[in-house]
Parts: C-alpha cells; structure tokens; sequence
C-alpha cells in the first residue's frame, strides 16, 4: 500500500548504470554499496544526484554468521557470538552518533534460537537513550535535510 522510494541490488550487484537508473525513476535512496559506514548523497557525473546511499556492510548482515555454508569456509557462529558483534556495532555507532543498520533475512535469523537477537539489540539501543528507529526513506531524508 505504499510507494516504493528506495532500491537494493539482489545481491548487492549493480551495473554502471544501475544509480543512473535508480535516480532516474525518482527514488530517494539505494542501499547496495559498502564504501561507508555513514549515509551518504550519491553524485552522477560530479554532481549531487538527490540519491542517498544507506550503506550496507557485511559485518552487520546476520546471512554471514547464520547460513549454511557448503564449502566450509567459515563455520556458524552461535547467537550468543553474533549477537556480540552487532552490539559492539551499535555501541561503536552510537558513540559516533551515526547510523547502525543491520541486514536480516527472515528466513535467517526469525528461528527460535534466533530472533532474540532482535530484540535484545532494540532493547540496548532503548538503553543507550537518544536511538532513534527510522525506515531507510527517513534517514535518506534526514541526511538530506541535514547535509552539511
């Protein structure tokens, strides 16, 4: 029932044109990129496009520590361990003052041995007072609004 106002590549792949082509229908940000921590204003050719990028990271896509992995290349972490890394994410994040993002797939991390994960992150983000929980359109428009 809502517009659609943002855009992330499938597996964060984009093409040269892919932020052309995003700004071009309208929308208000992309969030596919790694090149920051922070929400940044994308540029084409030079100059400012309107696009903000919310970047992602791996280090807070819960798929990297949760899902099965054929080729053993790295094993499972337990919830306890990752739920670790994302809290000492949000720690570093609001000690900046800046944007903590995480990526969660629900078929990843909605598993009963799981999901607390969530919930125990939002209630230390409550606990560190000022957090505020923004879709990815508010915080496009926030660092719009609020660019130096």
């Amino acid at each position: 029932g809502q517009d659609i106002v943002g855009h992330r590549s499938a597996n964060f792949d984009m093409s040269p044109n892919t932020i052309e082509l995003v700004a071009e229908l309208g929308l208000e940000y992309d969030s596919s990129m790694m090149a920051d921590d922070s929400p940044y204003e994308l540029l084409l050719a030079g100059e400012k496009s309107g696009l903000v990028e919310v970047p992602v990271e791996w280090v807070r896509d819960d798929a990297v520590y949760l899902s099965f992995n054929r080729g053993g290349a790295r094993p499972w972490l337990s919830p306890t361990e990752v739920f670790e890394i994302f809290k000492d994410e949000l720690d570093a994040a609001a000690q900046e003052g800046d944007v903590f993002q995480l990526l969660m797939h629900p078929h990843v991390i909605g598993h009963r041995s799981r999901v607390w994960i969530i919930e125990k992150l939002i209630e230390h983000a409550k606990s560190l007072g000022g957090a505020w929980f923004g879709t990815h359109a508010q915080v496009a428009r926030w660092v719009r609004e609020n660019a130096a």
